[in-house]
């Protein structure tokens, strides 16, 4: 149960049973493990994981630092796969908060980025629903 990909598995299946304390400690440890073993786009993809629990635990402001961390860092390093998933996620910790405008930049940035790179279907379509919704309220504004 330490491998990289079944820490990962179990922070996501805490997150959505609403396990958040477990989450928060499985996340951290991904990461630590992750900092020990993985190259340095695994260790922005487990940052960006963890920075989804702090989300969820109701941190917000700590979330959106990691969040933009890891966009700059997977933007600079060229990780499109990491940067369009922290934007992806950077954009819901900003619609969540209410700044739609800020949230349809990150959605259409992933949005892009995954088209580019030829990501799933299902990854495009949930990119481009995040953009619909957050156009939506901009467009309310």
């Amino acid at each position: 149960m330490r491998s990289s990909d079944a820490l990962n598995e179990k922070v996501a299946l805490l997150r959505l049973v609403g396990r958040l304390d477990e989450a928060w400690d499985m996340a951290n440890l991904a990461l630590r493990q992750a900092r020990f073993s993985a190259d340095r786009e695994e260790i922005c993809l487990a940052r960006i994981r963890r920075a989804m629990v702090q989300r969820d635990l109701g941190k917000p402001e700590t979330a959106l630092i990691d969040l933009t961390s890891c966009v700059d860092e997977a933007r600079s390093h060229e990780w499109a796969v990491a940067e369009a998933l922290a934007l992806l996620e950077r954009g819901k910790l900003q619609f969540g908060l209410g700044e739609y405008k800020a949230a349809l930049i990150d959605f259409r940035a992933a949005v892009t980025i995954r088209v580019r790179i030829g990501a799933s279907a299902s990854d495009i379509d949930n990119a481009m629903m995040a953009t619909a919704i957050a156009e939506s309220f901009v467009d309310e504004l």
